[in-house]
């Protein structure tokens, strides 16, 4: 059963949307289309549009369009180091909390991410890692973490580490490194993984835009 809010679904789906590239930066968000879209009346997508809005995810005018904002390249340096501190956190409590079952949905996940990338389909694959990250750290059940967390995913320049051309398999093959950790309950090798995950897209990033910092 999911206990969130209509809104805080909502916000969950732009947000895997926006990261994803479904929704590019700089692109327009119309309420009423997208509560048009969820069968939703617009008050939930508007209440979404808020909390998107203080996360830094859009900015603009929620009422008429919001606009997806662009990613801060000045500081992107320092987020990467504030996302590997506070995502290996998570991931340790994940697999201090994981069950069976979440291994279970996790191995899907990460299995439906390999197939869509394998038959080309990378705007599926984008939303599908949304989705088994997003999961591992609702398991880890630190909820402020994962708050602070998805304010430094608006900043983060998903969008160019995914359109490198090599990045999928490479990711293919650290989520598998990140859930054999999990499953066998190594809290420093699921640390370790998790951090060799996210420097190996730092890496994709700056062979894609060498002149930022």
């Amino acid at each position: 059963m999911d206990y969130r809010t209509k809104e805080e679904q909502v916000a969950d789906y732009l947000r895997e949307r926006i990261l994803s590239g479904v929704y590019p930066r700089g692109s327009r968000l119309k309420q009423a289309e997208i509560a048009e879209q969820l069968h939703l009346s617009i008050t939930p997508v508007r209440e979404a549009l808020k909390l998107l809005e203080a996360e830094g995810y859009i900015g603009g005018d929620s009422y008429r369009g919001a606009r997806v904002a662009d990613f801060d390249a000045a500081a992107t340096g320092e987020i990467l180091q504030l996302r590997l501190l506070l995502e290996t956190q998570l991931v340790r409590a994940c697999a201090e909390r994981v069950r069976a079952q979440d291994i279970t949905e996790l191995r899907q996940l990460a299995d439906a991410f390999a197939e869509a990338f394998r038959s080309g389909d990378r705007a599926t694959a984008r939303g599908i890692n949304y989705r088994l990250h997003r999961r591992m750290y609702d398991i880890a059940a630190l909820p402020q973490t994962l708050h602070f967390v998805q304010i430094l995913w608006a900043r983060y320049p998903f969008d160019l580490i995914n359109a490198a051309q090599d990045r999928g398999q490479g990711a293919v093959e650290e989520h598998e490194e990140i859930l054999q950790a999990l499953t066998t309950g190594d809290s420093a090798g699921a640390m370790l993984a998790m951090r060799r995950h996210i420097e190996s897209g730092w890496t994709v990033l700056k062979a894609v835009q060498p002149t930022e910092g």
